[in-house]
């Protein structure tokens, strides 16, 4: 069991006897020092803070965690594809048939899909997913956004307060991120999800961009990212590897199925970059991997491994082989690429 910090107490001792005591009665032996931790934040807060906003902020958020948690957690083992797109998309409209046709296809082939729970885009992806392959995460606004009706069930709708938890359930539950055209907050969530797997905060994952064909909007989108962005150096090049574009879903499902066809998952240890393939790669290709990746590397090769200690301990993914490296964690369009090769025949 890992032991928590002494620094870390509230510092009064009855105080602190209490929560130890509160904590073993749970029984949680494996998680208990994060569980001390956690009881231990909220005290000090509360004796830090008279700040009854402060209070709210931090309880209404726990609470949407927790809740958020306990809903998707028996689905952990299941790929999850979100789907933004604006709420203003009529039923008529190309991108509202296209959004639906693209979740129809994708939980016939074992996906579920996650939309923003209101109209437009995001009604229309609940409406082609199959019965009980979809979630709603709504955002409860003062105009009253309501959950659209096509969420066949209700245990599925997570209704948030707060922008910022229901973003971070959006990237942490999921696998592969589809756009479509949209307003503000379309291009706030694309962008904030560029942004962290750009930085490394998110695990790399398909990122597409769809509009039915005729539409310019993501070629006049890119064509400003290549123009002020990459032209005036605030992005490189390399970043532009970590979306693509599409103008039909079938194109989209192939990329996100050949995205984890051999590449399964990342993990980090102790300064090394652990990639877990669904099968090995012959080492003609690892060595062509070696040549075409150095750039990204600070040290060593990318070679084949065993599992590290912390993944026998965790009992991760134990059976997969892995490709280990010491990655320079600041080149992630450029490790996009990489997973894209490796999943190369």
């Amino acid at each position: 069991m890992k032991k928590t910090s002494k620094e870390y107490e509230v510092g009064d001792e009855s105080i602190d006897s209490l929560i130890n005591e509160l904590v073993k009665k749970l029984g949680f032996a494996e998680t208990e020092y994060l569980l001390r931790e956690i009881l231990t934040t909220a005290v000090k807060l509360g004796k830090e803070s008279s700040d009854k906003g402060d209070l709210k902020l931090v309880n209404n958020t726990l609470k949407e965690l927790r809740y958020s948690f306990k809903i998707f957690s028996p689905y952990r083992g299941v790929k999850k594809v979100i789907i933004f797109g604006s709420a203003r998309s009529k039923k008529t409209s190309a991108e509202y048939k296209m959004a639906e046709e693209f979740a129809k296809k994708l939980t016939e082939k074992g996906y579920m899909v996650v939309t923003g729970g209101g109209p437009g885009v995001m009604e229309a992806g609940n409406k082609g997913a199959k019965e009980g392959k979809d979630f709603a995460l709504n955002i409860r606004l003062p105009f009253e956004q309501k959950p659209n009706p096509y969420i066949d069930e209700k245990d599925k709708i997570i209704n948030f307060k707060y922008f910022f938890t229901r973003k971070l359930i959006f990237v942490k539950e999921t696998d592969a991120t589809a756009l479509f055209p949209g307003g503000f907050g379309t291009q706030d969530e694309g962008f904030e999800m560029l942004t962290l797997i750009q930085t490394g905060k998110s695990r790399p994952r398909p990122v597409v961009l769809m509009e039915p064909k005729g539409s310019t909007y993501w070629a006049q989108w890119m064509h400003f990212v290549n123009k002020q962005l990459v032209g005036k150096g605030y992005i490189r090049k390399e970043d532009l590897n970590l979306f693509h574009i599409v103008k039909t879903v079938n194109e989209a499902i192939k990329y996100i199925e050949d995205f984890y066809r051999i590449y399964h998952s990342i993990r980090y240890d102790s300064g090394l970059t652990i990639l877990r393939l669904n099968k090995e790669i012959p080492d003609k290709k690892l060595k062509l991997m070696n040549k075409k990746f150095k750039d990204i590397l600070t040290i060593g090769e990318i070679k084949a491994s065993p599992p590290t200690n912390k993944e026998i301990q965790g009992g991760e993914y134990l059976s997969l082989p892995r490709l280990v490296m010491n990655f320079n964690m600041r080149d992630y369009g450029r490790l996009c690429d990489m997973i894209r090769a490796i999943n190369r025949d």
